[in-house]
């Protein structure tokens, strides 16, 4: 060749393009590389939370919403069902007529009220004793407990009848404040609104 294009000694021009396919190809391993990282840690992310078999487990599960119903129990009679006799066993007068009036205020039907028997007169070191036949042990009995909760029970095999005694002892102060002793009846006597209103709510997120 002459004129410009004249080859002389060893050395001649490179005429083809530069090497630019390579870097593409090295660009497109890569990125589908990184989405197949990205797309694996999704898949651990959703074992770890769902166990491997879709449901959710382990801290996913507390974030749900759990409710635990109490078990059905069996309810006891009400205190407008109960008749007590109220004998004070103490020293102190008006006892009697003053528990007897306040366990009306209550809803419980009232009996005899008046000083206790040779039995239990000044015998009683408690709080009180309450008493009743052997099918009060555990129905009525519990029931009228909620209004003196350290009281001694004690059931008599040859009582004749439904009817409560409560004898008021030497550390007898007062019945169980009110709303404490409400509360309790409403535990034993309406034990579906009880759970009705306790029902557990868990959600820790």
């Amino acid at each position: 060749m002459g004129g410009k294009y004249r080859i002389t000694g060893d050395t001649y021009p490179r005429m083809r393009p530069p090497r630019r396919r390579g870097r593409l190809v090295a660009a497109v391993v890569a990125s589908v590389a990184a989405l197949g990282v990205a797309g694996w840690g999704t898949l651990q992310l959703i074992d770890v939370f769902t166990g491997g078999d879709g449901s959710v487990s382990g801290h996913a599960a507390d974030c749900r919403t759990k409710v635990a119903k109490a078990a059905p129990v069996k309810a006891l009679p009400k205190p407008g069902t109960i008749t007590v006799n109220v004998y004070n066993a103490t020293t102190r007068s008006g006892l009697a007529k003053q528990t007897a009036d306040e366990l009306k205020k209550r809803g419980f039907k009232i009996g005899d009220v008046g000083n206790a028997d040779k039995q239990f007169d000044k015998k009683v070191k408690g709080t009180g004793m309450l008493i009743g036949p052997t099918t009060a042990l555990d129905t009525t009995l519990p029931v009228l407990s909620t209004q003196l909760t350290d009281a001694e029970r004690r059931t008599d095999a040859a009582r004749k009848g439904a009817v409560l005694d409560l004898v008021i002892g030497d550390r007898f102060k007062s019945l169980t404040q009110r709303p404490a002793a409400d509360s309790a009846v409403t535990k034993l006597t309406a034990p579906e609104q009880v759970a009705a209103v306790t029902t557990t709510k868990k959600k820790t997120c």
